[in-house]
C-alpha cells in the first residue's frame, strides 16, 4: 500500500471531478480535476530535475491556490515540503536555506533578487518564482516551466515513516529547529480530525489562514482535501470579507485575533451564521470574554483545540458534548497526553505540571539535531511540549503557561532570544529582555525591556523601526520600555515573570 499522503487525499476526492475544489475572492474556480492535473504537471517538472530521493523544496510565496497545488505536487512526487513564513527577511531565510539545504527554492517574484542570491550561495540548484495568476495569465517561472509537462503523474510510493515536510520551530535559546513530519504523522492526524470534527459531505471550508503554518496547511487544508470539500480560498483574513462569505460556508478555522475582529463587525449575529456548522479556534489562547461573547452573538460555541508544529493536533474540545471555555479539550483518539511533575510523576486533577504527548501524530525528530531530539523525548517515548497545564476532573486540559519563554502573538510563535539578539547588537544597548504580555486582540503582545549605556539615546520608535527592517513584523515589539537594570534572581538570571507582572 502506498502511504504517500497525496494518495490518501486523492482516494477521497469527489467522484465528480468537475465540481469545485477551490473558489477565490476574485472569481477563479479550480475543479478537483484542475488540482489533479496541475499538481501532476508540477510533480513532473520536479521529477525532471534529477533531485535526490528526499530533496527539500523550500517555499516562500504568497497564499494562492497554486501555492497549495505546489505543496500537493511536492509530496506527490515524493519530496519534502518546507514552508517559510512570507514575513521572513534575508537573515532568517538565509539560515533556513543553509540548514535545510533545499535543492529547489520557490519564492515570490518581487523577492527573487535577494532570495536567489542566498539560495545559489548555499548551493541550491533551482530557484523559481510563483504568484497567483493575474488577469488570466500565469505569473511566475514555476508555472511557465510546468506548462509543457504531462498532466498525469503516478504518485510516488512512500512508506509511513518517510519524511513529508519540515516545519521550522524554535526554543528560547539557539537557532530554529526543523521539525520533521512524516506521511503517517500527517495522515493519521487528518483522519482523526475528520472523525473528531464530524466533517460532512456538503461542508464548505472558509479558508483565511496562511499556508506556511500548521493551522492553515495541515489542519484546515488537509481537512477539506480529505473530505473532498470545497474551499472558499481567501488570500488573508479580512473581517468584512469573511462576513460576506459566511452564508456560503459551513466550517471556519481561525486564531483568536480573527474572532476578536469578527466581533467588531455589526452584522455578526445568528442570522449571518445560520448556515455555519462549526467555528474552530487555535494557535493561541482564546480569552473567555471572546468565547462567551461569540456564543451570545452567534449562537455558536467556538471549538478550541491544541497542537504544535512537532505534533500537529493533540487535544480538542468535543464536537458533541460540552465545549469548555478556557480549556483546549480532551486528548484526541490514539493520542496519549499526560501532565507530570518534575520527577515525571503524574499530576492529580487540577495540579499544574509539564505537558507531554505520545502518538502517531508526534514528529520524527529535529532535522540534523539528534542530541536535541533525544533531549526533548522522555525515556518512555513522550515528547516534552514545553507547555505547562492541568487536567480538570473531567479530563479537559487547560494550558496555563509555558516552561519556555515562547510568546504566541496573533497565532504566530515568537521566540524572545532571537529578538533580544537583534536588540543587543544595537548601538547603545547594554542588554534586553523580550516578554509577552496579555493583549485582547493578539493574545499576547511582544514587549521589549532595554537597558541603555550611559549617555545613549534610543527611542521606542527608533528601536521598532530598526527591528522592522531586520525581522518579520509579527516579531517586532508593540511596546519598548527603557530601564536602569533588569530584575535578577540570586543566580543572576533575568526574572521575566517580574517584568510580565510589571508591564502587563
Amino acid at each position: 500500500m502506498n502511504a504517500n499522503l497525496y494518495a490518501l487525499f486523492a482516494s477521497h476526492f469527489p467522484e465528480d471531478k468537475s465540481s469545485c475544489c477551490m473558489e477565490t475572492h476574485d472569481g477563479r474556480y479550480y475543479s478537483w480535476d484542475d488540482v489533479e492535473r496541475a499538481s501532476a504537471k508540477m510533480a513532473n517538472l520536479l521529477s525532471s530535475l534529477d533531485l535526490q530521493k528526499d530533496a527539500r523544496i523550500a517555499v516562500q510565496v504568497e497564499k494562492s491556490p497554486e501555492a497549495l497545488i505546489l505543496y500537493l505536487a511536492t509530496i506527490r512526487a515524493g519530496y519534502v515540503y518546507l514552508p517559510l513564513n512570507t514575513a521572513y527577511r534575508a537573515a532568517e531565510v538565509g539560515y533556513f536555506i543553509e540548514n535545510a539545504e533545499p535543492e529547489v527554492v520557490v519564492c515570490s517574484p518581487h523577492n527573487f533578487g535577494w532570495v536567489s542570491q542566498l539560495a545559489f550561495q548555499a548551493g541550491t540548484k533551482h530557484v523559481y518564482t510563483l504568484d497567483a495568476p493575474a488577469e488570466g495569465r500565469n505569473s511566475g517561472s514555476l508555472l511557465n516551466r510546468a506548462i509543457p509537462h504531462a498532466d498525469s503523474f503516478r504518485t510516488v510510493h512512500k512508506e509511513p515513516d518517510d519524511l513529508a515536510a519540515i516545519l521550522y520551530t524554535s526554543g528560547t535559546t539557539g537557532r530554529s529547529k526543523g521539525a520533521m513530519l512524516t506521511h503517517d504523522n500527517l495522515a493519521s492526524n487528518a483522519l482523526v480530525l475528520k472523525q473528531a470534527w464530524h466533517w460532512q459531505k456538503n461542508d464548505v471550508l472558509l479558508h483565511t489562514l496562511p499556508l506556511f503554518h500548521v493551522h492553515g496547511l495541515f489542519v484546515a487544508s488537509h481537512g477539506a482535501l480529505l473530505n473532498g470539500s470545497k474551499m472558499i480560498f481567501l488570500p488573508k483574513f479580512d473581517a468584512a470579507q469573511v462576513m460576506q462569505y459566511l452564508p456560503q460556508s459551513t466550517v471556519f478555522m481561525g486564531v483568536p485575533t480573527y474572532y476578536v475582529r469578527l466581533l467588531q463587525e455589526n452584522g455578526l449575529d445568528k442570522q449571518s451564521c445560520a448556515n455555519m456548522r462549526l467555528f474552530i479556534s487555535g494557535s493561541a489562547p482564546l480569552l473567555l470574554d471572546t468565547f462567551n461573547e461569540f456564543t451570545r452573538r452567534t449562537g455558536h460555541t467556538i471549538l478550541e483545540r491544541y497542537g504544535m508544529s512537532e505534533t500537529t493536533m493533540q487535544v480538542s474540545n468535543p464536537y458533541r458534548g460540552e465545549r469548555k471555555g478556557g480549556t483546549v479539550g480532551l486528548p484526541l483518539q490514539d493520542v496519549d497526553v499526560r501532565v507530570v511533575k518534575a520527577d515525571n510523576a503524574p499530576c492529580s486533577p487540577n495540579e499544574i505540571g509539564d505537558i507531554q504527548v505520545k502518538g502517531p501524530n508526534v514528529f520524527k525528530g529535529y532535522w540534523r539535531m539528534p542530541e536535541k531530539t533525544a533531549e526533548e523525548f522522555t525515556s518512555d517515548g513522550y515528547f516534552r511540549t514545553g507547555d505547562v497545564g492541568r487536567f480538570d476532573k473531567e479530563g479537559y486540559l487547560s494550558i496555563v503557561g509555558r516552561s519556555k519563554d515562547l510568546i504566541i502573538s496573533g497565532g504566530y510563535n515568537v521566540y524572545p532570544k532571537e529578538i533580544e539578539s537583534f536588540i543587543d547588537e544595537m548601538d547603545g544597548v547594554v542588554e534586553s529582555a523580550v516578554i509577552g504580555v496579555p493583549h485582547a486582540e493578539f493574545g499576547e503582545a511582544v514587549t521589549a525591556v532595554i537597558v541603555l549605556k550611559p549617555g545613549a539615546h534610543l527611542s521606542e520608535a527608533g528601536v521598532i523601526a530598526a527591528l522592522k527592517a531586520e525581522i518579520a513584523n509579527f516579531k517586532v515589539p508593540k511596546r519598548v520600555h527603557f530601564v536602569n537594570e533588569l530584575p535578577r534572581n540570586t543566580m543572576g538570571k533575568v526574572q521575566k515573570n517580574v517584568l510580565r507582572d510589571l508591564y502587563q
